[in-house]
């Protein structure tokens, strides 16, 4: 076993600078492990997948999307809901993510581990995730299941500088985190 950290991708559903969402990825970072690293990608600027565009070569936003997924150990997807699912930047970012032109098993997300997590309304965002959890499932991954992390009333949790100050959202995050560095550790451990 090496003793470099595990690597998080952390993605954001909401565009929105001050998204509550994005304020989940800021307590996540603060709340990771030890032997774990977080850092973020921003899909402001990847265009919508469009398979004419792809024929013609990734756009540069698309590769740095790529580049990022496949140099992560794990993913953290963080989701707001938007009329009942996920946000289109969401999906888009699962769409280009999923495409190699060697097939799927060789995109940039085969295989890695993923936790969900997301707040929003008196749900949660419970209807995106489950839904995003469905769009997983199709590309063979399997998020965690447990623990769920459904923010309800997400804008009572922070204070007015944006920082998520409720402790029991906090530590639903922190565990969340162990089990996705133990999950994503798993591949480390067998090899040793």
């Amino acid at each position: 076993m090496t003793d470099e950290k595990i690597r998080i991708l952390a993605i954001a559903g909401s565009l929105r600078a001050g998204s509550y969402n994005r304020g989940l990825i800021r307590a996540a970072q603060e709340l990771a492990p030890p032997s774990a690293s977080i850092e973020t990608f921003d899909l402001r600027g990847v265009p919508m997948y469009d398979g004419d565009v792809e024929a013609q070569g990734d756009p540069e936003p698309v590769k740095a999307l790529k580049e990022a997924v496949r140099g992560a150990d794990a993913l953290l997807l963080v989701t707001p809901e938007y009329n009942g699912g996920i946000p289109a930047a969401l999906k888009n970012a699962i769409d280009w993510s999923s495409r190699s032109p060697s097939g799927p098993a060789a995109s940039a997300i085969a295989g890695k581990p993923v936790a969900v997590m997301g707040g929003g309304g008196g749900g949660g965002a419970a209807r995106a995730q489950a839904q995003l959890r469905q769009v997983l499932a199709a590309l063979g991954i399997e998020a965690l299941a447990r623990p769920e992390v459904r923010v309800a009333n997400v804008w009572e949790k922070f204070d007015p500088s944006g920082r998520l100050v409720d402790q029991a959202t906090r530590e639903e995050i922190s565990h969340l985190l162990v089990a996705l560095v133990r999950h994503a550790s798993l591949p480390q451990l067998l090899a040793a």
